[in-house]
């Protein structure tokens, strides 16, 4: 079986030391090199085979996100495993963005990096559980507000009619309740059926239920 060529890139030299000596023990897996910025990864692959690559964000002359970029135009098949300091969710997105098959913190322990190593080896990937829960957290909010985006806006005026249609009041009786004109509580009726993009005052009152305008 052959063993899995890994490239080490962070500017850290005690680090990579640290990490090709963990590896090495492994039977399955070769450090083949390593790297102490973007420019080096780059020139190492044009005359070198390589499954993953460790790639650190934070380097100077070209950093982890750009490196991944540039080597996923050029080399799709190599695959990068994100080993990061940095847990932010703006890192780990733009991470994937440039084409990074996972994504691990510098805390992680051996067993998890290995385990990393031969997923994204294997054409999976492979995201640790902080990354993850940065991940999902990020994507509820987003949710959360692309819904309260698309809810109607309403003013408070027009939920109070909206409440005594669905309660089946007549014009006349909204008007008598609220000190209006009939005239103004037809036109607040008409504007409510246009604005909700409902065909008539049934369909008004299945909002204010689904709204829980009512009970």
């Amino acid at each position: 079986m052959d063993k899995i060529k890994i490239l080490i890139a962070d500017d850290h030299e005690i680090f990579r030391d640290g990490i090709r000596a963990l590896l090495e023990k492994e039977k399955n897996i070769e450090v083949i090199g390593d790297a102490a910025n973007g420019i080096e990864v780059i020139e190492f692959l044009e005359n070198n085979k390589v499954d993953v690559v460790l790639m650190d964000i934070d380097m100077g002359k070209i950093n982890g996100i750009d490196a991944t970029f540039n080597l996923k135009k050029k080399y799709p098949d190599v695959n990068v495993l994100a080993l990061s300091m940095y847990g932010e969710y703006n890192y780990i997105l733009k991470m994937i963005e440039a084409g990074a098959n996972g994504y691990i913190l510098k805390n992680a322990g051996k067993e998890e990096m290995l385990t990393a190593i031969n997923s994204v080896a294997a054409g999976g990937s492979y995201f640790s559980r902080e990354v993850s829960m940065r991940l999902f957290e990020n994507i509820n909010k987003l949710q959360k507000s692309s819904a309260n985006k698309s809810e109607i806006p309403l003013t408070n005026r027009e939920i109070e009619i909206l409440k005594l249609i669905a309660q089946e009041y007549s014009n006349a009786e909204i008007a008598d309740k609220l000190f209006i004109s009939i005239r103004t509580v037809d036109t607040h009726r008409r504007n409510l059926i246009e604005k909700l993009g409902v065909k008539n005052t049934a369909g008004l009152v299945k909002y204010a239920m689904k709204k829980g305008l009512i009970d």
